[in-house]
């Protein structure tokens, strides 16, 4: 399993389009995929709970991903948080 804290870079965070883009991502991969957003526990994989987080630019997040494809889920959804779209 791997745990990563970081901050949401996406210039209207997680909403709407982001979010949709953030699942599609996700579900790409083996991997179980959580999002901790102050102390709520939503899976990566659904569309309502990541957008119910309402994680704006600046926020602090952490991904857990636990699975066969971890390594490589953890670094495509950091690069994809961490743009400036």
């Amino acid at each position: 399993m791997i745990e990563k804290k970081m901050i949401v870079q996406l210039s209207c965070g997680l909403q709407a389009r982001h979010a949709a883009k953030f699942v599609q991502k996700a579900s790409s991969f083996h991997s179980e995929i959580h999002v901790i957003n102050d102390g709520r526990l939503v899976d990566g994989k659904s569309i309502l709970g990541v957008m119910t987080m309402a994680a704006r630019k600046g926020t602090e997040i952490t991904l857990l991903v636990n699975g066969s494809d971890e390594q490589k889920a953890i670094m495509t959804l950091e690069y994809f948080l961490s743009s400036q779209e």
